[in-house]
């Protein structure tokens, strides 16, 4: 076959034909405009680049249509090819959520759009979402705001920034009642809420799991709270590199209760080993710390149901 025949498939034929084709679903919960998670029992592959492109979120392996056929299949380059071509003017199944997502790259910078938006208020439908859905605390929400953390979202939803080493905002996690994804241009470096001069990391997988761990925790002052957004980029790593090679750093792998998050664990113990720091691992009871956090508040909200459905004592007739 011709390179120029390879370079026709390889742009011809989309990661998710393929994946479709060997029985994998989309995750739309789980799943961004930028990066589709496929799921097929146990297995999940994360999609990338407008469908070029790919990852294994439970191992190193990643890479083109080519590679994915080669990775499922186990077979080598050669039949893969024959496999990709198959597929060529394959028509997937383009579920409907994806059109819904379909965003134009904006004029503003990331910069621009962040300070474009109001920070949340008491009261505000933000604050709402963060205080009533996912039972953060009012005393949480404030301090993240006042560090600058969050922003109003379209139709209720949060903007929690991600900072580079300088306190550059070079992106945000978007999450609402109907909606989750990240800032379309941006970059995923971390999410960081506590202490800038911290010494103990907690490293989560998203930013309401950091604010529901410091929650649960009571806010530790020697504790810098962190996610990475749900992904593992080389910024990503560069920056928790950094806090890691700090005197004195522990770092805690506090990522979900999941195959997943025991990979991004064994991830960061390499990290602390490599930077000679110190390393524990945190799990919540649930899958995640917001799950946690929501089950700690569940008896008190009991409580009130109770209180609010006990009908008035009755007064005792007068004795005549």
């Amino acid at each position: 076959m011709e390179k120029s025949d390879v370079k026709k498939l390889r742009s011809g034929v989309l990661c998710a034909a393929v994946l479709e084709r060997a029985g994998f679903v989309v995750d739309p919960k789980e799943s961004t405009k930028r990066a589709v998670k496929f799921r097929r029992g146990d297995e999940i592959i994360i999609v990338i680049h407008d469908g070029k492109g790919w990852f294994d979120p439970l191992s190193d392996a990643k890479g083109d249509v080519f590679r994915l056929v080669e990775h499922l299949e186990s077979v080598r380059f050669v039949e893969a090819l024959d496999h990709v071509a198959d597929l060529f003017g394959f028509v997937f199944s383009e579920p409907v959520w994806t059109k819904a997502l379909g965003r134009t790259r904006p004029d503003l910078s990331i910069h621009e759009r962040w300070q474009s938006r109001r920070k949340p208020w008491r009261g505000s439908m933000t604050w709402r979402y963060l205080r009533d859905e996912r039972r953060l605390p009012e005393t949480v929400i404030g301090a993240a705001i006042r560090q600058d953390r969050l922003r109003e979202g379209p139709r209720g939803s949060m903007w929690a920034a991600h900072t580079d080493e300088t306190g550059a905002v070079t992106g945000w996690e978007e999450r609402g009642p109907n909606w989750r994804g990240f800032a379309t241009g941006g970059a995923k470096v971390l999410f960081r809420f506590g202490r800038d001069d911290a010494e103990r990391f907690y490293v989560t997988e998203a930013a309401i799991d950091a604010m529901s761990l410091a929650a649960v925790e009571a806010m530790r002052p020697d504790s810098l709270y962190l996610s990475t957004g749900g992904g593992w980029a080389p910024a990503t790593v560069a920056a928790i590199r950094r806090l890691a090679a700090r005197n004195g750093a522990l770092l805690v792998a506090a990522t979900d209760n999941n195959d997943q998050g025991e990979v991004y664990a064994r991830r960061l113990e390499a990290i602390a080993v490599e930077a000679g720091c110190g390393f524990e691992r945190l799990r919540p009871a649930a899958d995640d710390w917001n799950e946690d956090l929501r089950a700690m508040n569940e008896p008190e909200r009991e409580k009130g149901r109770e209180r609010k459905g006990r009908l008035p004592h009755a007064r005792r007739p007068r004795q005549g």
